[in-house]
């Protein structure tokens, strides 16, 4: 058990002083994803804006019971598409790189480095988006901005923990990447994200 600890311990600091070659990785996957494409990676802003901008105008009201909706929508929906693109991809990771993890010698936890960088490149076109929506919605910048930003963090400084545990949930259940997948898109509709208290 010790021995096991100690070989994961040694992989993380390796894989940490490598954080040029799986930043470079993540760069280059979001780049080979947009490549062909008119806009790049900003389709990522784009399908930000098109998630909230329809999720705001089905469900938005008009009473003053709920004045900080849009705020909400805009916070929860960045919050939840990062949780659920990190969560759903980690349960793959060890199939997708199998043969770079075969043909290389490259730490375990570069992989999962790399993919926590990715999911965080994409996650700045939202965040960037849902500033914008804050700020095109009269929610001037404010003490809470900078909670956010701390919660944000937390959840980033997490990241790497879930993908490991998912990573390897995907490599000893295969069945475990269609389940998640499914829980995750059932899942918004248990979140606070659907759902708003108004009474």
């Amino acid at each position: 058990m010790i021995a096991a600890l100690n070989g994961a311990f040694d992989d993380i600091s390796k894989a940490m002083r490598l954080h040029r070659v799986w930043i470079a990785l993540a760069h280059e996957d979001i780049g080979d994803q947009h490549r062909r494409t008119t806009l790049g990676p900003l389709w990522m802003l784009v399908n930000y804006f098109a998630f909230v901008g329809t999720f705001v105008f089905v469900f938005v009201t008009t009473d003053a019971s709920n004045p900080s909706y849009i705020a909400y929508v805009a916070i929860g929906m960045l919050v939840w598409f990062y949780l659920t693109e990190t969560i759903t991809m980690s349960v793959s990771l060890f199939q997708r790189e199998a043969s770079f993890i075969q043909g290389t010698t490259l730490p375990l936890f570069v992989y999962v480095m790399r993919l926590t960088m990715q999911c965080i490149i994409r996650a700045a076109y939202s965040l960037a988006g849902c500033a914008l929506v804050l700020l095109l919605g009269g929610y001037g910048i404010s003490a809470n901005w900078l909670l956010s930003l701390l919660g944000l963090l937390l959840i980033i400084l997490a990241t790497p923990a879930f993908v490991t545990v998912f990573a390897f949930l995907g490599a000893f259940f295969p069945d475990s990447e269609f389940i998640v997948g499914n829980l995750m898109r059932v899942g918004m509709f248990f979140t606070p994200v659907f759902w708003v208290y108004s009474g």
